[in-house]
């Protein structure tokens, strides 16, 4: 149950915390907070993406330390027994990133949750906004790393050799393939040894929602890899590679969401 309809988060609205990590591309000229403070969902408490990430690097989204993430949880007022709803507004889905620091940081994958459709769906079916601010109270958090859903660029370069598992890229096929400059600065084109390539776009809707079960299914066995090892995903800097990991987690009810967390932002460094 990763996902939820906007029309049970409406039913369940005061029985859930809910988070909006709106996050948008450099380049587009959108800020995230900005539009949520001129309209979100009643009761969500804004994620900012950037700033709650590690920033002593110049790596854009890598997971901060346990310390900051108890610290930004406690903060949101969120308590380690809370069911999340997590929603954008974003053309990324960048909730499945917030929902991926989430459980890599120990909250139950049962209780964190993304809206399907997001934001978009919500406002186009007239449901509940507003633009109040939300006051939170702060709450004790504690947190329990799973280090084995993150892998660094050392443990990517070995398993070029190794193949213990497999590499899958959220970029497009032209960013992959090398055929297009990457949109960020500083970054050569092209892609990872062996690493496979299924573009997050193709798993998301014009609406916004995930695409079915069974052509999620059609689209990874599209990709012939071998199903008995884990999967990775890895994207431009951290957070598409959270929309394949969610839409793989639909349909492998064992998998354990695992990212490569500097993805081509630090696997590309010219």
């Amino acid at each position: 149950m990763s996902l939820v309809s906007t029309d049970w988060l409406e039913e369940n609205i005061d029985n859930v915390k809910i988070i909006d990590c709106s996050w948008h591309m450099p380049q587009s000229n959108r800020n995230g907070f900005e539009e949520y403070t001129k309209l979100h969902i009643p009761n969500a408490i804004f994620f900012d993406l950037d700033k709650n990430s590690r920033l002593d690097t110049d790596l854009p989204h890598m997971l901060t330390d346990i310390d900051s993430w108890e610290k930004i949880i406690s903060n949101m007022g969120i308590e380690n027994s809370d069911r999340i709803v997590i929603y954008d507004n974003s053309d990324v889905i960048s909730s499945c990133r917030c929902w991926y620091n989430l459980i890599y940081f120990g909250h139950d994958p049962k209780l964190v949750h993304v809206l399907d459709g997001g934001f978009k769906k919500w406002k186009k079916e007239n449901k509940s906004t507003n633009d109040k601010e939300v006051l939170t109270k702060v709450s004790t958090y504690s947190c329990k790393e799973n280090t084995n859903l993150v892998k660094n660029k050392k443990q990517i370069d070995e398993n070029i050799v190794k193949n213990d598992y497999n590499v899958i890229d959220a970029r497009s096929r032209e960013r992959f393939e090398g055929k297009v400059a990457e949109p960020r600065i500083g970054l050569r084109s092209g892609s990872i040894k062996n690493s496979l390539c299924l573009p997050f776009i193709e798993l998301i809707n014009e609406d916004h929602t995930f695409i079915a079960k069974d052509k999620i299914i059609e689209k990874f066995k599209s990709l012939n890899f071998d199903h008995n090892k884990n999967v990775v995903f890895s994207c431009g800097s951290g957070v598409t590679a959270c929309v394949l990991a969610l839409a793989y987690s639909l349909i492998n009810a064992k998998y354990m969401p695992t990212i490569y967390d500097g993805s081509w932002s630090e696997y590309g460094k010219n």
